[in-house]
């Protein structure tokens, strides 16, 4: 079978696009816009650039009247937003964050979580996550799709402090993923969560690249 996502007669019901880029990691993403409305969002299109410094991006779809999203317009105006790890305990709260809300409305005030005060950016953490960046602003780089809703705006920022729950820290300083559980959206209206991890080492690495510190891309 072949699909042509460009045309207007699919073999299949469902696009197989969103559900074969997998897993995406989710950017639970906290912002606060100038006249501090508090806001929190998941975004599935959410990604690390580089190590050196510290890059990450997210790509926000405008809403279908062409309503850019709020942690789009909060992040330019104030220049920072917050990354929380979604994970299995958080997922209902972060199911909650989606619902899409007037941009006067605080997403905070529907969800069981706590506010933790960053140190650098004036937006809110959740205190619930164990782990959080503070991402400052760069640049948005616009790109038009077919339609309002198809348009998106890709966000682009340093991460200036991770915050990190010493409780799921290992004795030798590594994080341990499988405690933490975090989650990751699929295809549909799928999700799927990390319980299971395995090792492999690029052959002929060097010290420095097998522990993640440069070198090599991992």
């Amino acid at each position: 079978m072949k699909y042509d996502p460009n045309e207007v007669e699919r073999p299949l019901s469902h696009s197989p696009f969103k559900a074969l880029t997998v897993p995406r990691p989710i950017g639970w993403l906290s912002s606060v816009s100038e006249d501090g409305v508090e806001n929190i969002a998941p975004y599935s299109q959410w990604q690390n650039l580089t190590f050196d410094p510290p890059m990450v991006m997210f790509a926000a779809n405008q809403y279908p009247d062409g309503r850019r999203k709020d942690t789009v317009v909060n992040a330019e105006k104030t220049g920072w937003f917050v990354w929380n790890m979604a994970t299995w305990d958080l997922r209902e709260s972060v199911n909650i964050s989606a619902m899409a809300l007037p941009p006067g409305e605080n997403e905070f005030d529907r969800l069981d979580v706590t506010k933790q005060t960053a140190d650098l950016s004036p937006a809110p953490m959740v205190a619930e996550s164990p782990f959080h960046y503070e991402c400052k602003y760069l640049t948005t780089h616009r790109l038009p799709g077919k339609s309002n809703v198809g348009t998106i705006d890709v966000v682009y920022a340093t991460v200036e402090r991770i915050h990190l729950n010493e409780k799921y820290l290992t004795d030798d300083g590594r994080v341990d993923i499988t405690a933490v559980q975090p989650i990751a959206r699929m295809g549909y209206f799928d999700y799927t969560v990390v319980t299971d991890t395995f090792e492999m080492r690029v052959p002929g690495a060097d010290a420095d690249a097998q522990a993640g510190l440069g070198g090599n891309p991992q």
